[in-house]
């Protein structure tokens, strides 16, 4: 069945015709007792900006403000101290009008929305995002662009389908309308329509850690959305948890890639008897990050995992963990967009990982364990970035160890039935870097003969 052209409440949100009359979208009072009459009157910009969770004295933060069209908003953030960069995806004549009426220094960027992971911009204290959401294809993917370019808050406010009745079914599956041509106020540029729950459901998934209703009415909401968790409790009732791995939960290592869609396992100790998901405090660099999944491994011990919150610096970041009513405990390190540099790579020892002989390696069960000391590994070297062969087989890798006194790193790796008994050369790579061959004796049954030679 063709709907198109069947919503006519969504066709009735149409300003164009009253906003080209004023030919200006904000209102601007200026020094010299000009007053511009916009779309948007005076009082309700001054009254949108004052109920922002943002600091009155912006001095020394930084602000960007996406879509900003004639600018008021940019304007008001400098007046009260902010370096603030405004950006648009066409250049708008008001804006340079008000920007000499001021003699502003607000930096002015016409670029597309999703040219901004790569302009070089950021990252921002604070960041204003004010209805453009709903004119964007990919609004997820918008707000995790806007996630990383924030360290502190950014204010989201947008079009919504249900301002007036969302907690009529604040408990129901978000949903959100999707407009294929002018099915939104007869604009071409118009694509979706969240409901409140819906936009507040993709801030979170975005990566903020708290997000904050700030209203919904007359088809429209805002949102702040918080990088950080609420401050400590101050009377601590909790123990915090000990948080005993990290890992990428994808790979098993500890190399994390920002390009890439990345979620964190985090193992940790509690005597908490039960623990919720929205209990659960991650913070990576210091940016909070909401849990996805939380199971029981064992009596005390936990598993949870969490997405890689976005705008993390390249290095290393720690990780901690803390519950609502808790501290943080001891921190954990992952490596994010770090290379591998690998020199050289020296095998100097190999025993049965399960017997513990340098004898060779012994095949009577399901598999073995191969256990080798290596020099050269680089520090971010992990489970996934560390390959072992020997002969033909490909081994899979189980652990790779902290450097010892003398640089060498242990790795253990599985050996399977399937390897046939003799002697056959072990190779570890990392980085493209190969090790010179290894002879690793392998037997099946009771006996393992004495046939590995030693490197020099």
């Amino acid at each position: 069945m063709d709907t198109a052209g069947s919503y006519p409440s969504r066709r009735g949100e149409d300003f164009s015709e009253e906003l080209a009359g004023k030919g200006w979208y904000h209102s601007f009072a200026l020094p010299d007792g000009t007053v511009i009459q916009g779309y948007n009157r005076l009082e309700v910009l001054n009254e949108r900006y004052a109920r922002l969770p943002i600091p009155r004295s912006l001095a020394g933060r930084r602000v960007l403000d996406i879509g900003a069209w004639d600018g008021w908003f940019s304007f008001e953030a400098e007046r009260n101290g902010a370096g603030v960069t405004a950006v648009d995806c066409v250049e708008v004549a008001n804006f340079h009008t008000i920007h000499r009426a001021l003699s502003s220094r607000v930096e002015y960027r016409i670029l597309d929305f999703y040219d901004l992971p790569q302009s070089g911009l950021g990252p921002y204290d604070f960041v204003f995002f004010l209805g453009v959401l709903y004119h964007l294809k990919h609004p997820l993917l918008a707000l995790e662009i806007v996630c990383a370019l924030t360290t502190d808050t950014a204010i989201v406010e947008s079009f919504v389908t249900d301002a007036d009745t969302w907690r009529e079914h604040s408990d129901e599956i978000p949903a959100m309308e999707f407009y294929e041509t002018d099915e939104l106020g007869n604009q071409l540029d118009n694509w979706i329509g969240p409901s409140v729950g819906c936009l507040l459901a993709m801030c979170r998934a975005a990566g903020f850690a708290r997000v904050e209703l700030l209203y919904a009415r007359r088809h429209h909401a805002g949102v702040a959305c918080h990088r950080t968790w609420e401050p400590l409790p101050e009377d601590a009732k909790q123990e915090p948890p000990e948080l005993i791995a990290v890992s990428n939960t994808r790979t098993f290592g500890i190399n994390f890639f920002t390009r890439k869609e990345e979620y964190v396992s985090c193992w940790f100790r509690t005597s908490m008897g039960a623990v919720a998901r929205d209990e659960l405090r991650l913070e990576i660099a210091g940016f909070g990050i909401r849990a996805l999944y939380v199971k029981r491994q064992t009596d005390d011990t936990w598993m949870a995992n969490f997405r890689l919150p976005p705008g993390l610096r390249p290095g290393w970041n720690e990780v901690r963990l803390r519950l609502a009513q808790s501290h943080f405990g001891s921190s954990h390190r992952i490596a994010v967009d770090i290379p591998l540099h690998v020199r050289q790579l020296v095998v100097k020892g190999v025993r049965d990982g399960t017997t513990w002989s340098d004898e060779g390696i012994r095949v009577d069960g399901a598999k073995a364990v191969l256990s080798c000391w290596v020099h050269g590994l680089p520090e971010n070297a992990d489970r996934a970035n560390v390959y072992t062969r020997l002969g033909e087989a490909i081994l899979g890798i189980e652990y790779v160890g902290e450097p010892d006194a003398q640089g060498l790193r242990q790795i253990n790796a599985t050996v399977s039935t399937s390897v046939a008994s003799g002697v056959h050369p072990l190779i570890v790579e990392c980085g493209g870097v190969k090790s010179d061959p290894w002879p690793v004796s392998v037997a099946g049954g009771d006996t393992v003969p004495n046939c590995i030679e030693r490197n020099q």
